[in-house]
């Protein structure tokens, strides 16, 4: 047997390339968008995908399933699970609790595992020439490595209400099938540490039905019900707006992209003439503070540029990126993974036009202006790290609301805002100067600054 997982650190999610040796055939379940990544791990190793699969319809990255069938011919294997309102619309093979995948001398097992989702399955590995037990399982979002997956993203992110409650009843008997697997059997995750999929998601790429019983906060409650249904479906992330659109996508017959787009460079007059964009300002936030185009919005190129744009960026406008030279086709990856596809070009070079400069402020000026009138300090982290501890005097905004509301009501006093070491505070400042807010501060050291200032905190 051949194994590979590909894990794509700046989504936390991870894939997995299956293959049969002896017959020289392979599945990919769960793929990314950029399927090129799979075409050489077939290559390299001699193997044809003939199969695909997923293990629910996913909330967080675009699929690449089917550009992956597209490109090789394999054949999509799908759940059917879930009722009607949870069938994917486009042609695939439906797959029910118990039926059986063959690869080669490989089967894998559908176990139906809702919860996180009505339709999620998980499949149940056995490498029959070694032996006809189980070896291994890919769970999605159904079991991670130290947690489970949330059930409350379908009424978060979709607006489905009333669905979190079925969903922790679903998880509870779901995790009842996970529990009678051999302790031996290896768990597969769907997503790692950083993942908005869960609360407590280990940074280990897998562990063991065994391991997860004794260490995972799920398996811990027996028959209590209630206790773990309150303990599920409190203090979870924030849902990312984009997820709903991913849902929608990953659903319904879409246009396919079977290759990474090469997208021009642009000049920065002609990036300023392109019509209804958004300019997105992808470089260090320091050099973005030294000197930006007017109305930018700077959403660094590091691990989380793709769930921010998710959080901040609309899918219907254009966008013209400004990058360091060389980055232009992996910013393109990050970005397409999540379905933003729409970019009209890149701008490697500032020079010839005028920069302005972020206001930027210390610990000593925040504690000196933050109770006055005329300034609000506005912390834009998230509501549990903000309940953890935070500025006196600090009002909580999440960044991801601001697209859905901006904070009007200020808008004609100082604005100072902060977050947790300062990443968030720039793209936070930045979208609110291209909104129209003109007496805006970022406090770049934010709290870790200020703790570390020892200064008060609440």
């Amino acid at each position: 047997m051949f194994f590979q997982q590909v894990y794509d650190k700046t989504l936390a999610q991870a894939s997995y390339f299956i293959g049969c040796q002896a017959k020289k055939v392979a599945i990919v379940i769960d793929a990314q968008r950029d399927i090129d990544v799979y075409l050489d791990i077939a290559k390299q190793n001699n193997l044809e995908i003939t199969h695909i699969a997923e293990t629910h319809i996913h909330a967080d990255f675009l699929a690449g399933s089917r550009e992956l069938a597209d490109a090789t011919g394999a054949k999509l294997y799908l759940s059917d699970e879930g009722g009607e309102n949870w069938q994917y619309e486009f042609a695939h093979e439906g797959l029910k609790d118990g039926d059986v995948i063959k690869v080669g001398n490989l089967s894998l097992t559908v176990m139906h595992t809702p919860g996180h989702t009505p339709e999620s399955i998980s499949f149940i590995l056995r490498d029959h020439p070694a032996s006809d037990e189980p070896v291994m399982i890919f769970t999605g979002d159904f079991v991670f490595v130290g947690d489970i997956g949330r059930p409350d993203l379908l009424e978060e992110a979709a607006g489905l209400i009333g669905t979190k409650e079925v969903g922790a009843e679903q998880m509870f008997q779901s995790l009842k099938k996970f529990v009678a697997l051999p302790d031996y059997v290896q768990v597969w995750p769907g997503h790692g540490a950083g993942s908005a999929c869960g609360k407590a998601l280990g940074a280990v790429p897998s562990s063991t039905v065994g391991y997860e019983k004794i260490r995972n906060w799920a398996f811990q409650f027996g028959e209590d019900y209630e206790g773990f249904k309150n303990y599920l479906l409190s203090d979870q992330p924030e849902a990312p707006i984009y997820f709903a659109m991913m849902k929608k996508l990953n659903k319904v017959d879409r246009p396919l992209l079977v290759e990474v787009p090469m997208h021009p460079t642009l000049s920065i007059e002609e990036g300023l003439a392109k019509k209804d964009t958004i300019l997105v300002d992808t470089r260090n936030k320091v050099e973005f503070a030294k000197g930006h185009v007017k109305d930018s919005i700077n959403i660094q190129n590091n691990n989380s540029l793709a769930n921010w744009a998710g959080w901040m960026l609309p899918y219907d406008k254009k966008l013209v990126i400004i990058a360091e030279a060389g980055r232009q086709e992996e910013i393109t990856r990050k970005l397409m993974r999540i379905g933003m596809d729409d970019i009209d070009g890149f701008v490697t070079d500032l020079s010839g036009v005028p920069l302005e400069e972020t206001k930027l402020v210390d610990a000593d000026t925040v504690e000196a202006w933050k109770d006055k009138d005329d300034t609000v300090l506005l912390d834009v982290r998230g509501k549990s790290e903000f309940e953890t501890a935070h500025i006196p005097g600090a009002i909580h905004k999440f960044i991801g609301n601001l697209p859905k509301k901006l904070p009007t009501e200020y808008k004609d006093k100082k604005i100072i805002i902060q977050c947790q070491s300062g990443d968030r505070a720039t793209i936070a400042t930045s979208f609110l100067e291209r909104n129209g807010f003109e007496n805006v501060y970022n406090y770049a050291g934010s709290f870790i600054d200020w703790k570390n200032k020892g200064k008060e905190t609440s």
